[in-house]
């Protein structure tokens, strides 16, 4: 039996970029993908744009906010649950060297890049703003200082990520029309998919380490 849920959530998501009320659905649509949501963005975005070229760059901008709002949940959601005591029990299986080399290669040397990455690309963004949360909070209790990942850090760089990609992707299903849409349609169920991998591979892997 083919897995098609993606294909079905997106033809309502396209249903939904008709409705008068569209731009909130858009901003829902983006919040929530940056926490939990499997659907991304860029499938009520694209055929907004291509509905009303003129207003493309005012969608993208409620993307990007909206977007960025929920990613900073996810933040807060990641940094509250990491739980001192973890620490302790893996001090106590004596894997701290193991868990330092990750927090300092995450937080010292590509943290912010990671960040960018995440936003900029179609990665789930939802599972690099629960690790930036969680990898903070971490070091914040073994540091006293959460680096360079700080919230305004996070923010900034979602920003900026966020709205190189979506204010291109609305530049170019302007010019490039209907064929940018088909694209989005044909690959799918295989973006939405790869969204669930990675995050069952996230958490297999944060249980494994």
């Amino acid at each position: 039996m083919k897995l098609n849920i993606f294909s079905s959530l997106y033809e309502i998501c396209i249903k939904l970029a008709k409705h008068p009320k569209a731009p909130l659905f858009l901003g829902i649509n983006s919040f929530i993908e940056s926490i939990f949501w499997p659907i991304p963005p860029d499938v009520m975005l694209a055929p907004m744009c291509l509905a009303q070229p003129k207003r493309s760059l005012y969608y993208a901008a409620i993307t990007v906010i909206t977007s960025v709002l929920g990613a900073v949940c996810g933040y807060y959601l990641g940094y509250f649950i990491y739980d001192p005591y973890i620490a302790d029990l893996i001090t106590w299986l004596n894997y701290t060297q193991s868990m330092e080399t990750v927090r300092n290669w995450f937080v010292m040397e590509y943290g912010i890049l990671m960040i960018f990455i995440g936003a900029f690309t179609p990665i789930p963004y939802k599972v690099i703003a629960v690790t930036t949360g969680v990898v903070a909070a971490e070091s914040l209790a073994n540091t006293g200082s959460t680096g360079m990942l700080t919230i305004i850090n996070f923010v900034l760089v979602s920003l900026v990520g966020r709205g190189l990609r979506f204010f291109l992707e609305a530049g170019v299903i302007m010019y490039g029309g209907e064929r940018m849409e088909h694209a989005i349609r044909r690959y799918i169920d295989y973006i939405g998919w790869a969204c669930v991998i990675l995050i069952v591979a996230y958490i297999g892997y944060k249980v494994m380490v």
